[in-house]
């Protein structure tokens, strides 16, 4: 299994350029084109787009994809819809380049492809198991690029509507306490209704309370070992205790009487850190022996236990 992980981020690294090239570019002006034939155009294009379970079920295959390219269409801001979808465009083509520099580009196509892979079986089986119909959109998706880029650059201060500087590790932490909200609200909305309607139902609305976290699976595979990079103090408290137990365990460690079985000095003597100076024994070929340093010879000359009391002290 790790000669399979190492395999596998070795084929990654040699061919860390390949894939398509700028591919949140090409996202983004897509969502801007949708944009422009949904507001300015009245075409009703982001229905026919969106992620839908009944409307896949019945052919329309393209929704298992095209809905990455409908959030800037639904985006809401202070301002009106064309500064949001503006400024929803341009902060995802920020991450996504930001992204593709850090992981490359074939790395970050196959963290996006899985992150819309795992959306759209999640649903799918909610729906094929349940029978409960979902729309879905790319939002929590893009969320999972933004956590990325909040764990690898958690200092760095984003400008709220150009001018509110905040920290991308703060953001990162009110994304998710949103999410964690999002979950226990729908689920306290749907509680007393889990006793008068069928188990499974009530499974299944459960399992889409949870929906807004299967990004963050996706997350996890790609960055879970860093995503104590947004909780410094957690960290920082994890590696003392780490050093600390490992200091412990250095310190309360039995010596290996046999460290030097496999290593032998150019003459063949194995190498030692006590020799008796009278019968040239040392503590690699005889490992239960004990040795002593005579305080009367002049110098430093070991002995063994044997010798320690019976040897000619060195004036």
């Amino acid at each position: 299994m790790r000669n399979l992980r190492q395999s596998y981020h070795r084929f990654l690294s040699k061919n860390r350029n390949k894939g398509i090239s700028n591919l949140m570019l090409w996202v983004c002006i897509a969502n801007a084109i949708v944009f422009v034939m949904q507001h300015l155009f009245q075409i009703q294009i982001v229905s026919l787009l969106i992620f839908s379970t009944e409307d896949i079920m019945h052919g329309q295959v393209w929704r298992l994809f095209t809905y990455i390219f409908t959030f800037a269409s639904m985006s809401s801001s202070l301002f009106g819809p064309l500064l949001s979808a503006l400024i929803s465009i341009m902060f995802y083509y920020w991450i996504g380049k930001v992204l593709e520099g850090v992981m490359g580009s074939l790395r970050f196509n196959l963290f996006y492809l899985s992150g819309i892979l795992l959306t759209d079986l999640y649903f799918l089986l909610v729906f094929w198991f349940f029978d409960i119909p979902y729309i879905a959109d790319a939002h929590y998706l893009n969320l999972s690029m933004f956590l990325a880029v909040a764990t690898m650059l958690p200092e760095e201060r984003l400008y709220i509507y150009f001018f509110i500087p905040v920290k991308m590790k703060w953001l990162a932490w009110f994304d998710l306490a949103l999410c964690l909200y999002g979950t226990i609200s729908f689920l306290i909305d749907f509680v007393p209704l889990f006793s008068i309607i069928p188990t499974s139902y009530a499974v299944g609305l459960s399992l889409i309370a949870l929906s807004p976290w299967v990004s963050f699976v996706n997350y996890s595979i790609f960055f879970g070992t860093r995503v104590k990079n947004l909780f410094p103090k957690l960290r920082s408290t994890y590696r003392a205790r780490k050093r600390q137990q490992e200091f412990k365990q250095a310190q309360y460690q039995a010596p290996n009487p046999d460290w030097a079985k496999n290593y032998r000095s150019a003459s063949g003597e194995r190498p030692y850190r006590h020799k008796c100076t009278v019968c040239g024994r040392t503590d690699t070929s005889c490992p239960g022996l004990e040795f002593r340093y005579c305080s009367r010879c002049k110098g430093y000359f070991c002995y063994c236990i044997d010798h320690i009391n019976n040897h000619s002290h060195v004036e």
